[in-house]
């Protein structure tokens, strides 16, 4: 440490410092040209390598699986690493001072909207969901986050505008914003953080090995780079575990039997669509042609937003992954404070159109 301090240091520090920002800058280009050809590479890897056959349930499920699981690692591997880097320059408590307290509501309000403007799907918005956990982030912001992110944005948005006009759209928006900020609140407000899964709240709690302000760019790496073993490590096995399910729910699952139950826009056809979507996995892209499809044969709209809903924000494989960090009564806290949120859109639609 003392040979930090020699006043001669300055010009070498400005160099290694030169050195990373060239290093990351390559890093991000390489990981963005890699993440760029997954639909590629999973797409001949399932049609070529294993020569399954196209347009079969076999074939979709096996495609989805081998494009999901290197886009969630990869996520994962830059959030946490990235969020680790940031973590060197603060202390734990000057994160948890700076997040809590009288700005928690505010926070929840800000974490929708990033959530909003993030192209992310449910298991893609797990990773910067640890990453704000770590960071000692209060868990109800988080939460907002996590439901915005898949729930809320601007692809779904965008699809609703061009398939049932821009009242729909903006309706969608402002209640699916409403349900991530609620939940998010109400979740803070029920004091859970116990039940964290303990390596989770450690490494949230653990104090930097060398004074933030006083390390520099190489420890700020390796610091980082150590939180991405210390996570990647517990978790990985549970985000494969978790896309497995979804890419066989994604294969496999029909939709004809769906558009029939969600036909009827009585009390109970709610709740059953939200019930139906929970095991369910896809993005908003993915399952907006299911609304669409499901709309054309005569399904309420309440039924059915209520369903791509608690398909996008409460899938079985983001509750699988998520099991890794949490524990079983925050999942199912979480389950049931946004399925209600989505009960109340589900409703709200069904009296309003």
């Amino acid at each position: 440490m003392r040979t930090q301090t020699i006043p001669d240091g300055a010009g070498g520090k400005k160099g290694h410092f030169a050195l990373y920002v060239t290093a990351g800058v390559v890093g991000i280009v390489a990981w963005w040209l890699i993440y760029g050809q997954l639909s590629l590479v999973s797409q001949w890897v399932t049609y070529t390598l294993l020569s399954i056959e196209k347009e079969t349930h076999l074939g979709h499920a096996v495609e989805f699986f081998f494009y999901d699981t290197p886009k969630v690692m990869m996520l994962l591997l830059l959030v946490v690493f990235g969020v680790g880097i940031i973590r060197s320059f603060f202390t734990p408590e000057k994160t948890r001072a700076l997040l809590s307290g009288k700005s928690e509501f505010a926070g929840n309000v800000l974490a929708a909207l990033l959530g909003m403007v993030t192209p992310f799907c449910s298991c893609s918005a797990v990773p910067l969901f640890i990453g704000f956990v770590t960071a000692g982030v209060p868990l109800g912001v988080t939460f907002s986050f996590l439901i915005a992110a898949p729930m809320v944005n601007e692809i779904a948005v965008g699809l609703l505008y061009g398939l049932l006009g821009w009242q729909v759209a903006a309706i969608y928006m402002g209640t699916g914003l409403f349900v991530a900020i609620f939940a998010g609140w109400v979740i803070g407000r029920m004091k859970l953080e116990h039940h964290i899964e303990d390596w989770m709240t450690q490494a949230a709690g653990a104090a930097l090995d060398v004074d933030a302000e006083k390390m520099c760019w190489k420890d700020r790496i390796i610091y980082g780079w150590d939180a991405v073993k210390e996570i990647i490590g517990r978790v990985w096995m549970f985000v494969i575990l978790g896309i497995a399910v979804g890419a066989g729910i994604h294969g496999f699952v029909p939709q004809g039997v769906m558009a029939a139950i969600m036909g009827d826009a009585s009390w109970w056809s709610v709740p059953l669509s939200v019930g139906m979507g929970i095991p369910m996995y896809s993005n908003a892209a993915g399952v907006i042609p299911v609304v669409e499809a499901l709309l054309g044969k005569g399904a309420a709209l309440g039924s059915v937003l209520a369903f791509m809903m608690s398909v996008i924000a409460l899938s079985l494989p983001e509750m699988v992954i998520l099991r890794k960090v949490l524990k079983p009564k925050l999942i199912g806290a979480f389950i049931m404070v946004v399925a209600c949120g989505i009960l109340f859109v589900g409703y709200l639609f069904n009296m309003m159109l």
